[in-house]
């Protein structure tokens, strides 16, 4: 897979950030510009980050997988299990109080990480798991992909509904 990528897509936001988003895999403009969230499913993100009184500089973001896979297909097993290495220490340095997961990729690898019965995306979304992960106590927020809003148009309000679960871990006091 890494043969085919263009650049590398391996996160970007605050290294301080409280909350972090992950998603499955890099996009085409992921890929170009080695940033991840930046096409069409990354304005999505953005504006549901907004809505909530975020931004992606206080957040930090990244994929399970860091290569755009051939084709965009679904990232394969042996692909994760090759980048989440890389994933588990990115959560370690960044330490976030709240993990998103961003898809079903991202949500089978941390709630299996976790210990936590997995189910599908369908069932699961909306939820909010409080885990221990990385050695800390930490929430598990399971949210369909943005991309869910660009492609099922009936899915966007509940991709809406379900990132203002977010908003109750704005408050200092929780914490």
């Amino acid at each position: 897979m890494w043969r085919s990528r263009r650049n590398p897509v391996i996160g970007e936001g605050s290294p301080y950030a409280r909350i972090m988003f992950v998603g499955e895999a890099p996009g085409y403009y992921e890929d170009l510009s080695g940033r991840p969230f930046v096409g069409a499913a990354g304005k999505v993100l953005e504006e549901n980050l907004r809505r909530v009184g975020l931004s992606r500089e206080v957040v930090y973001i990244t994929n399970v997988i860091k290569c755009r896979p051939p084709g965009n297909r679904d990232p394969l097993p042996e692909e994760i299990e090759a980048c989440t290495p890389y994933l588990d220490r990115q959560v370690k340095i960044i330490n976030p109080d709240v993990i998103c997961t961003l898809g079903r990729f991202a949500m089978r690898y941390m709630l299996k990480k976790a210990g936590v019965p997995v189910s599908s995306i369908s069932r699961l979304h909306g939820k909010m798991f409080r885990v221990r992960l990385y050695g800390r106590e930490r929430i598990l927020a399971i949210m369909y992909h943005p991309a869910v809003a660009l492609y099922k148009p009936p899915l966007r309000k509940v991709f809406e509904n379900d990132f203002r679960i977010l908003e109750r871990f704005l408050q200092p006091s929780l914490f």
